[in-house]
């Protein structure tokens, strides 16, 4: 590789990772904690930075920010208890009824340097200390992320914060960096000792990287959370007792943040009703919409861009679109299910911004072979009754094309916990695994086993004392941390 400071960067984060990959859990759950703090202090300044560069509200990016810390400290705390890490240990049987078995432990060890590429529409939370770079950390990992260009300052300002923090609580230096720059970034993706790629974006960006990953002499995972259309399927029953209700909320969804959230609401589908009293009551709605400019201009450019190709594709009109000043109109759109069953591509394409489409459907029949018709999506959601007659077919239809299902929700809003799932099929993500929640750290290890080792040459994972008190599975048992 060539000698410049982007391969300098990495091979010092690859001797970082060297230096820390057997610390203990506790100790580098201090470090998560140490950068959560050290952001928390510098809130102001930064949230005031990201204002400037985003078009982005001070309550929308204090939220975001919060989020940030709020997870790196919850990823602190659960690997201290020690369920990434999977450890497993079956002892000598002689007796075992397949024959003998030997002592075999098995853990999850950390890959190495993992390269990360930020989001432009959540420039905290899934950017440079965002879910990628803090799962990487928890996994026991050394991060190289690459600075968006939509945000270039609050990234440096931000990887300093995170740098400063890191030394302060004793971690090796080395172990966060960023670089900048598309040249950069395919060299993050090319260098051989990258063992992972975690990315947010667009599914053309994504795919360039996922195919270049691919085609490495020795290939390495790619996590990429891509595009989403996000369908919400409105039963008759539930249409028949809350139409107005389903509307108000469907118009906030996929308004919120001007419609840049990767889980916007992008098609409804609802029983064939009445347009005029749609496009009166959604007039209504969209007059009450907050507007504000997108996050860059490229962005908005590439907004109009899926808005003009959704309009021209035949039989798709508009039911109400709201236009003031020069902000981005805000649009909805509407098409009968035949023609949508006829070309899907009506509803593949994300617009991403302020536009989505209802799609009217005349019986059962279409409703569930339109459920068919979608790709690989982040959510679902079903809009409907506890005994609605329809949705068991559903589920089963949309089960296999989604990373969450919704049952009377709206999926603009992803909450960091223990259970959730932020990711699906192809286009949604690269890979079966979440992006968001605590098991976001499982992408960045890999399983190691340990077949008749001496006790003292074990991991302290694996060791029959276990000092770093973690929950395992021995002969088949599961133990709980000690408390």
């Amino acid at each position: 590789m060539p000698d410049n400071p982007e391969t300098r960067t990495i091979e010092d984060a690859h001797a970082a990772f060297e230096k820390a990959r057997n610390t203990p859990p506790a100790e580098r759950s201090r470090w998560l904690h140490s950068i959560a703090d050290r952001m928390d202090i510098h809130s102001t300044d930064l949230v005031s930075l990201a204002e400037s560069e985003t078009n982005l509200s001070t309550a929308r990016l204090t939220g975001e920010l919060v989020r940030t810390t709020f997870q790196l400290r919850l990823l602190g705390e659960e690997i201290q208890r020690g369920a990434h890490f999977q450890a497993t240990i079956d002892h000598a049987d002689s007796a075992w009824p397949m024959g003998a078995r030997p002592d075999i432990r098995r853990m999850n060890v950390p890959r190495g340097v993992i390269g990360v590429f930020g989001a432009s529409n959540f420039p905290f939370a899934f950017s440079v200390m965002g879910g990628d770079s803090a799962s990487a950390l928890a996994a026991g990992g050394s991060v190289v992320h690459k600075i968006h260009s939509a945000h270039p300052l609050l990234g440096r300002a931000t990887s300093s914060i995170v740098v400063d923090a890191l030394r302060a609580a004793g971690a090796p230096d080395g172990l966060f960096a960023t670089i900048e720059g598309r040249a950069a970034g395919e060299l993050l993706v090319d260098h051989p000792l990258t063992q992972a790629i975690g990315f947010t974006g667009s599914t053309a960006g994504g795919r360039t990287l996922f195919n270049r990953a691919a085609g490495r002499p020795n290939p390495i995972p790619f996590y990429g959370e891509l595009g989403s259309i996000n369908p919400v399927f409105v039963t008759p029953l539930a249409w028949d007792k809350r139409r107005d209700e389903i509307l108000t909320q469907y118009v906030a969804s996929f308004t919120n943040g001007m419609g840049q959230f990767c889980t916007k609401p992008g098609v409804l589908l609802i029983p064939r009703a009445e347009e005029s009293y749609l496009a009166h009551l959604v007039g209504e709605l969209l007059g009450t919409v907050q507007l504000s400019e997108l996050l860059s201009p490229p962005l908005r450019q590439s907004f109009m861009d899926e808005l003009d190709l959704e309009l021209h594709e035949p039989g798709v009109r508009i039911v109400q679109s709201e236009q003031r000043g020069t902000f981005p109109s805000v649009t909805v759109l509407a098409a009968d299910a035949d023609t949508v069953i006829a070309n899907p591509a009506i509803i593949r394409r994300e617009m991403f911004g302020p536009a989505s489409i209802i799609i009217f459907y005349d019986n059962a029949t279409q409703f569930i072979e339109l459920a068919g018709a979608f790709d690989g999506q982040l959510t679902a959601t079903i809009i409907a009754s506890d005994d609605d007659p329809s949705t068991p077919e559903l589920v089963e239809v949309l089960a296999p094309r989604v990373g969450r299902l919704l049952w009377n929700g709206w999926p603009t809003g992803v909450t960091v916990s223990y259970a959730q799932n932020h990711g699906g099929p192809y286009p949604a993500s690269t890979s079966s695994e979440t992006s968001v929640g605590t098991a976001a750290i499982g992408r960045f290890m890999r399983p190691l086993a340990f077949q008749s080792f001496p006790a003292t040459a074990l991991p302290p994972a694996l060791q029959d004392d276990n000092p770093w008190q973690i929950v395992r599975r021995v002969n088949g048992e599961f133990i709980a941390a000690p408390a």
